[in-house]
């Protein structure tokens, strides 16, 4: 499935892009303070899971399918933690909303989780590829 994105590129970018805008999209809104009720697992599975999704097609978007692209992986994760913080610092200007490093915390977690997992599935690739830019790599990475 991840190697149908990477071969059809386009359609990853508007992906990552509808991804992106309803994260903004959902940090606009005004939510009313409710009571404290406890531990509420929402919102962090949604900060959680949302920069996984834009972490994974960005990493897809950005690589192509590409075999030699360790630094692209490093430049994605940036771009992503990066636009989380951005997402942060949008919500100072939204009434009912806040600044919360928390939510940045949680957001890294989603966007390492998907670069790792997205690292290890294109090194199981590498590993079980006859192609020759996969045996190079195969060879820079085994030893």
């Amino acid at each position: 499935m991840i190697s149908w994105f990477e071969r059809h590129n386009k359609i990853s970018w508007v992906i990552t892009l509808l991804i992106a805008i309803t994260i903004f999209y959902l940090s606009s809104q005004t939510f009313k303070p409710g009571p404290p009720a406890g531990f509420n697992w929402k919102p962090i599975a949604y900060h959680f899971y949302a920069f996984l999704f834009l972490s994974a097609f960005l990493l897809i978007s950005l690589i192509k399918g590409n075999p030699k692209s360790k630094k692209i992986i490093l430049i994605a994760i940036i771009i992503a933690i990066l636009y989380g913080i951005s997402d942060e610092i949008h919500q100072l200007f939204v009434p009912g909303r806040a600044f919360a490093i928390s939510d940045i915390l949680i957001n890294s977690a989603g966007i390492l989780f998907a670069s790792l997992l997205y690292s290890l599935l294109r090194f199981k690739r590498f590993k079980n590829s006859k192609d020759e830019d996969y045996k190079e790599i195969k060879k820079e990475v085994l030893g």
